[in-house]
């Protein structure tokens, strides 16, 4: 069967998976799709209306969560991912409007490194820091955050939790994320009903200057193969919590003894 030519796949496109949408907002799907390798087909990515200060509403072509678990199954890595942790549910009327949320939500995804330990990594994300509002003038949320207040929390909080064990998807926010969102949104004028409790079972975030002066005593260990950047991360986390960068830092190590960066 001869290959679909572009206008035609366009159409498909819009008549099928994304019904409604633009003609160029399609075509950057295709785009998106050929540049990542990735089967338009399979909708691995989403066309997100995103507001714009100076250009109203945009559309902008993202990632769907979906696509950040096939790239995690494809690494041969995964090993997994809990069911959701939430916080109290906490009631407020935010711009006039009743809504039940959750405080926070936590995920962990697991991830079997190089030497066969797992290394967990954990994304706890606050709903008051995630909702999409009504609108940008409005601190009510839109009709999904209304309705699917956890379920739209827990799907932030996995795409946190995926882009901290596999770096290598990318760093994009997901259209899971983004829907509803803007680009230059103000912080939103709510707060919570009490003040939030400690999370549970917290590791201390790892100071940069322990970092900076442990990477002197590992740059060697690793040179002479007796370590790699993915056990000392496990080491690490153990005990403390890393960010993102620091991640990377570590992971960056091995770029120092002769591998690509």
């Amino acid at each position: 069967m001869p290959a679909l030519s572009e206008d035609a796949l366009v159409e498909v496109l819009s008549g099928s998976l994304y019904p409604g949408a633009a003609h160029n907002s399609v075509v950057m799907v295709l785009a998106y799709c050929k540049a990542a390798q990735l089967d338009p087909m399979l909708k691995p990515v989403h066309i997100v209306p995103i507001y714009q200060k100076g250009r109203g509403m945009v559309d902008v072509v993202m990632p769907g969560i979906g696509l950040y678990r096939i790239q995690a199954a494809r690494t041969g890595q995964y090993a997994g991912i809990s069911d959701p942790e939430y916080g109290p549910s906490i009631t407020a009327k935010l711009a006039g409007v009743d809504v039940t949320y959750p405080e926070w939500c936590r995920v962990t995804v697991k991830r079997q490194m190089s030497n066969g330990l797992v290394a967990e990594f954990t994304a706890n994300e606050r709903w008051l820091e995630n909702y999409a509002t009504a609108s940008k003038d409005s601190a009510a949320p839109n009709s999904m955050w209304k309705r699917r207040a956890f379920a739209q929390l827990a799907k932030c909080a996995e795409a946190q939790a995926l882009r901290k064990a596999f770096p290598e998807v990318g760093s994009a926010p997901t259209a899971d994320e983004m829907e509803g969102k803007s680009f230059e949104e103000a912080a939103k004028d709510v707060s919570p009903a009490r003040p939030a409790p400690p999370e549970p079972d917290a590791k201390p975030a790892y100071p940069d200057e322990l970092l900076a002066e442990n990477i002197e005593k590992w740059q060697p260990l690793i040179d002479a193969g007796r370590t790699s950047p993915e056990h000392i991360i496990s080491n690490v986390i153990s005990k403390y919590s890393l960010r993102d960068d620091q991640i990377e830092t570590i992971t960056n190590l091995k770029a120092l003894d002769g591998d690509a960066a």
